[in-house]
């Protein structure tokens, strides 16, 4: 049976991330395919209770910590939903995946790169994405669109410098992976992003 394709969003809070997600998830079952949408932290019961303690804004918790259940949440996303789904050729579309720990983890709360690189290989050696799309939006549009939520979670409260680096640690990514992240501009209008987007699957398409 032919495998599935993995696809993930990523982007500081308020990149728009949620929006272009409905619209990629529309424009594939469209063209009859199969789609799984998850996220991460979550995408399963247990993933979804860590979920609940990585975003509780009432914890705090060391930034190793934060990373080693982010990393648990995924290693049970992947045997339970991702892999699955892939196996049966279905397409998988995750709101955040590993580059978000590099981002947040890393960039945001400064943690060693080189250990982050350690629970990717032991959780999923095997398997990457196979296109990333990148929303890169500035710190201040991110912040004033959170600003607009009714309530904010542990991460979407943070200050600005965390941002800061949380984007710096994503657009360095990018650099290193161009072969996978496709770096799209969040900043445009509404409709220059999702022409960007389905431009970009439709490049998937012809190689799938």
């Amino acid at each position: 049976m032919k495998h599935g394709k993995f696809i993930t969003l990523e982007g500081i809070d308020g990149a728009g991330k949620s929006t272009q997600l409905a619209g990629i998830t529309e424009l594939l079952r469209i063209r009859g395919i199969t789609v799984i949408v998850t996220r991460e932290p979550g995408g399963t019961p247990l993933g979804e209770k860590l979920r609940a303690l990585l975003l509780d804004k009432l914890l705090t918790m060391h930034p190793e910590t934060e990373a080693l259940l982010m990393f648990a949440a995924r290693r049970e996303h992947l045997d339970k939903v991702i892999m699955p789904a892939l196996m049966q050729g279905h397409w998988v579309i995750s709101d955040r995946f590993t580059d978000a720990s590099f981002a947040y983890q890393g960039g945001g709360r400064g943690l060693d790169t080189h250990k982050l690189e350690i629970l990717e290989q032991w959780t999923h050696s095997t398997i990457q994405p196979d296109l990333t799309l990148y929303f890169d939006v500035s710190v201040e549009v991110g912040q004033q669109r959170v600003s607009q939520l009714k309530s904010v979670d542990r991460f979407e409260q943070e200050q600005k410098e965390f941002f800061q680096r949380v984007r710096t640690a994503y657009l360095e990514r990018a650099r290193q992976f161009p072969e996978r992240i496709r770096l799209i501009d969040a900043n445009r209008p509404l409709s220059d992003v999702q022409m960007v987007v389905q431009q970009t699957l439709h490049s998937l398409f012809a190689h799938a």
